[in-house]
Formats: C-alpha cells, sequence, structure tokens
C-alpha cells in the first residue's frame, strides 16, 4: 500500500435531461467543470483504536470509525451522528470498499481519508455536485491506495454502489461527469436493482452484473459555443425537490409521460449537435430544455424556476445566448452557451448587475486526457507534499 494516495474529482453541471435521468434508460447530457473534491488517503497505524478517520475542511473536526458487523460505528464517547452530505458519502465508499475486499478475501488496514472541496463559496453549496465528486475522488484514491486496479467503469460502479446504499434516487449523472469528465451521454440504471442486488449478492456480484438501462458515452465538446455558468446565490436541495415531484399525482399520469419523451428528444437533439459540432442545434436544444423544465413548473409548481433563475436566462438571452437552469432548479446554478463571436464579458457584466454571481468555471478535459498532477501516488520514501491540497 502506497503511503500518499491523492486524487480528485471534478463538479458537474446538466446540459439536459433534468428529472427525466431519473428514470432508468432515460438520457441526459451532463459536463464536468474544472472545480474539485481532493481526497487524500494515508495509512492511520497510529490512530489508536479508530480503524478510519476521516478530516474534511466543511467538517470542522475529524470523525473517528471503527470496523464492526454492522459496518463503520463512531467510536464510544464520540458524536454518533454523522454529519450528512460529504462525511455520509465517505463512509458508505469505505463500507462499499471493504465490502468488496472482504469478500474477495482481501485485508484490510487502518486508513485516514482527507477531503478538500472547491466546490463550494464560503461553506455553502453552489449546485456542482460535490456528494458526487467526494464518492468518485474516494473511490479512486482508495482503491489506488490499496492497489486495487480498477477500469474507469469499475470506479464509476463502485461510486453508484456506494451511493444507493445511502439513497438509491439520484441518477448517477453526477458520478458519471466526475467519472468520464467532458460532455457526456447518460443513461442511468435500476438503482433498486443495484441496492436489492447490494443487500442479497453483495458487492462483487452486483458489480459484474450487467445494469439494465445503464449506458455512457463521452462526447465531443462545441468548438463555436462557450460554456458560462452563474449562480443564483442561493443554494437548493436536489432531494428535496426530487421527492416533492414523485408525490405530485399529477406526475403518475400523462403529465410524467410526455414530460419523459420529450425530455428524450430535446437530449437526443443536443447529443446529435455534439457530436455533429453544430452551434444552432445545440441552442434550440438548450432553450427546448429550459422550456421542459418552466413548463413541469408551471404543471406541478414545484418551484423549479426561481425568479434569479428566470433572470439569468432571460439576461444570458438578451446577451445571444442559449440559458437555463442547471439541474433541479430551486437555486443553485444556471448555465449559458454563448457563440465565440458574442461578449462573454457583457454577459458577466449583466449577469453581476442582475444580482447573479458569475462562476469562473471551465470545461474539464474527457475521458483520456492527463488527469493531472494532483492525481498521483506518493511512495514511501517520497517527502509529504502538502502544497497541492486545497
Amino acid at each position: 500500500m502506497a503511503a500518499r494516495t491523492t486524487r480528485r474529482a471534478p463538479g458537474k453541471l446538466l446540459v439536459a435531461g433534468e428529472y427525466a435521468v431519473l428514470e432508468p434508460g432515460r438520457p441526459a447530457v451532463v459536463v464536468a467543470v474544472d472545480r474539485y473534491v481532493t481526497v487524500t488517503v494515508t495509512a492511520a497505524e497510529d490512530a489508536e483504536d479508530a480503524d478510519v478517520v476521516i478530516d474534511s475542511d466543511l467538517l470542522g473536526h475529524e470523525v473517528r470509525l471503527r470496523r464492526g458487523g454492522q459496518g463503520l460505528r463512531a467510536l464510544p464517547g464520540r458524536d454518533p451522528a454523522l454529519a450528512r452530505g460529504v462525511p455520509a458519502h465517505i463512509v458508505s465508499v469505505v463500507e462499499t470498499i471493504e465490502q468488496l475486499r472482504t469478500e474477495r478475501r482481501l485485508g484490510l488496514a487502518p486508513v485516514r481519508l482527507s477531503v478538500r472541496s472547491d466546490l463550494h463559496r464560503g461553506g455553502v453549496k453552489t449546485g456542482l455536485g460535490s456528494s458526487a465528486a467526494v464518492t468518485v475522488a474516494a473511490v479512486r484514491a482508495l482503491a489506488d491506495h490499496y492497489g486495487m486496479r480498477l477500469s474507469r467503469e469499475d470506479v464509476f460502479r463502485l461510486a453508484l454502489l456506494a451511493t444507493v446504499r445511502i439513497d438509491a434516487g439520484p441518477s448517477g449523472a453526477d458520478l458519471a461527469a466526475a467519472t468520464w469528465r467532458g460532455w457526456v451521454s447518460y443513461r442511468s440504471p435500476d438503482r433498486q436493482a443495484l441496492l436489492t442486488g447490494l443487500r442479497r449478492q453483495g458487492v462483487a456480484h452486483t458489480l459484474g452484473q450487467p445494469w439494465s438501462g445503464f449506458a455512457v458515452r463521452p462526447l465531443p465538446p462545441p468548438t463555436r459555443l462557450a460554456l458560462h455558468v452563474g449562480w443564483s446565490g442561493r443554494p437548493a436541495s436536489t432531494t428535496a425537490l426530487v421527492a416533492d415531484l414523485a408525490t405530485r399525482r399529477e406526475w403518475q399520469g400523462a403529465l410524467r409521460l410526455r414530460f419523459l419523451d420529450d425530455s428524450e428528444q430535446c437530449v437526443s437533439a443536443a447529443e446529435r449537435a455534439l457530436l455533429r459540432d453544430e452551434p444552432a442545434a445545440l441552442l434550440d436544444a438548450v432553450r427546448t430544455a429550459r422550456g421542459l423544465l418552466d413548463r413541469l413548473d408551471a404543471e406541478t409548481s414545484l418551484g423549479i424556476v426561481t425568479a434569479d433563475l428566470r433572470r439569468l436566462c432571460e439576461v444570458a438571452e438578451s446577451c445571444g445566448a442559449g440559458a437555463k437552469p442547471s439541474g433541479a432548479g430551486g437555486g443553485d446554478c444556471g448555465i449559458a452557451l454563448l457563440p465565440a463571436h458574442r461578449s462573454a464579458a457583457l454577459l458577466r457584466l449583466r449577469w453581476t448587475a442582475a444580482g447573479i454571481t458569475p462562476l469562473p468555471l471551465g470545461v474539464t478535459a474527457g475521458a483520456g486526457a492527463d488527469p493531472g498532477p494532483e492525481d498521483r501516488t506518493v511512495p514511501d520514501a517520497a517527502p509529504s507534499p502538502r502544497g497541492h491540497i486545497r
């Protein structure tokens, strides 16, 4: 095992397919952005009676855990109520990988996981998928620390299995972006079936089985459109919005089927536009995706399109961009695809004047690109590099 293994994973933005991608086999286009969660795994032989130690810049205190028959548990005398979010996902990653190693009769060791996030502003989430990024980064870091050789798809599958142990609702689109990076076409598997498989057959069996509905492929980036991101200034809960929608009686009937079919056509149009590098067609698809969210919000009164997000889109459109909320809405971010001949400075200026915060984000390189200097394993003889952990 390596003395220090550091891996990072990027945040994400949804371009098209919100809500529909929650249905197994329904598509979305998602893009990875160059803000990261970084996870460093080290040996923790000096952790006294703790088997796993977690520290994070979002917690303000470390979490010390002991292995047991029912998974990881807080040490006696420590706060047993683990904070939700980053710690819960880290704990689930550790439990999932350790269960896999136990099923394969491989050894375990005391470990420390340190988490640093670039996906928050002053400790407030911005809707860039921090839970997914920490999950993927932790899978890669812990697996590499143990010397496990995983393909890119194995990393994604383990990350999704760790996620469904917490909540089988999320689609996994953000995990796909964090794993494959760049522009990604994604269709979600049946997460309830995965959860059933985990409970009945375990991690190793579920990991190796075909996953109904699942599909992923990298897409080429547009060459004549630039992605810009604005923050509404208000965090939103995707989980709450999705749960609220599921309780709406109208969502169980014709409205839902029409939305799913229209969304699939919209996503397919966006995929074709990216594959053919047709900027006008991609702008049309983005505007259609915004219209679908507007219609869904009007039909359900869910609160998807807030006044801030509507203003964000209208200002971007006035600058010649195609714009929409990104993700479940209710706050967080919106995106604008701006033609290369249009002024990015003007867009940022008008957003700022309208109370929207432009975020200095770029799109990451896609699958197969150099993962960067932070994705490396430091051997035992090397000095401890602290400067690259943000």
